[in-house]
Order: structure tokens, then sequence, then C-alpha cells
């Protein structure tokens, strides 16, 4: 058995917080952190412009389908302000019982003339909101559908529905 010592009498060991270099770790990580929130603040507000003037995301762009038809923006996809609730009479009762709550669809105006007339979307992407039971004895043909729409769309609706007769197409 190995002869035994007293073991020398010192000083405790006191450690004062952490070195220098893990402060600096620390601290160099805080200023990336920092500095990254304040790059993506910044891109957010010099990104594109929305067609409200609303800076943030570019919105998805329509089908292919429909991207040639010109006269129409798209519509605000969350419920921000300025939307609006428009009632629309389709032309085609039979369409609009295809149609559920949620479901996108674009408006389409086709004039009445004696030479075939013109057709144009007047709203891109709106939101079916409610789909009214048709009431009984009503004459008047078609079918009432309610759309969440820009403001501005929703005048565009009121106009073109006093001139001419409009269609849906689903998305």
């Amino acid at each position: 058995m190995p002869a035994t010592r007293e073991v020398p009498r010192f000083d405790p060991v006191r450690v004062r917080g952490r070195s220098r270099a893990g402060r600096l770790v620390r601290n160099r990580r805080r200023a990336v952190a920092v500095g990254l929130a304040v790059t993506a603040t910044a891109l957010v507000a010099a990104g594109p412009r929305d067609t409200d003037g609303a800076r943030g995301h570019p919105r998805a762009q329509p089908p292919a389908h429909t991207a040639s038809v010109s006269g129409a923006r798209p519509v605000r996809t969350r419920g921000a302000v300025g939307a609006a609730t428009a009632p629309v009479r389709i032309a085609d009762a039979a369409t609009v019982r295809l149609l559920r709550p949620g479901d996108r669809v674009d408006v389409i105006a086709a004039e009445e003339t004696v030479a075939g007339g013109e057709a144009r979307v007047v709203a891109r992407g709106a939101r079916v909101t409610k789909v009214p039971e048709p009431e009984e004895g009503a004459t008047d043909g078609g079918a009432l559908v309610v759309l969440s729409v820009p403001r501005a769309t929703a005048a565009r609706l009121a106009g073109a529905s006093t001139t001419a007769r409009l269609a849906v197409t689903l998305w």
C-alpha cells in the first residue's frame, strides 16, 4: 500500500462568469440574429407591392388559361381591410348549384350585342361566401351567389351586372 500524504492547504478556486471568448461568441450570435431580423424586415418593406398598394409577399399568379384575359385584378386572399361582400346574379343557375362556400371563382361578363359581344373577366379569384337557396316563383333567371371581393371589384361587379350576363369559372 502506498504511503499516505497530507493534502496541502490551498485557497478555493472561484469561477467568475464566463471567459471573454464565451461572451464574444454569445454576443456574436445575438448580433447575427439581430442582423437577420433587420434584413428580413428590409426585404419585406422593399418587396413587391400588391395591387392595392400594400407591401408583402407576392401573390400567386392566376392559372395560365385566365392570364390572357385583361381588366381584372386578383382578389385579396386574406380577410383584409377593404374587402366587400357582393351578391351577384349568375345567368346559369345550374352552374351556381355546383358552388360551395370557400370555392374560388372568376366572374366573367358577356356583353349582349347582336354581333356576338365580348367577354371579359370582372373578378378573378373571388371567394364564394354563400350560395342562397333559390326563391320560389323567381322568374328573372339565373341564381344568386355571394362573393367576397375588394371594394373596387365589388363596384365593377355591380356595374357589369347591369349591362351584361355574368358567368363563373371554378378554380
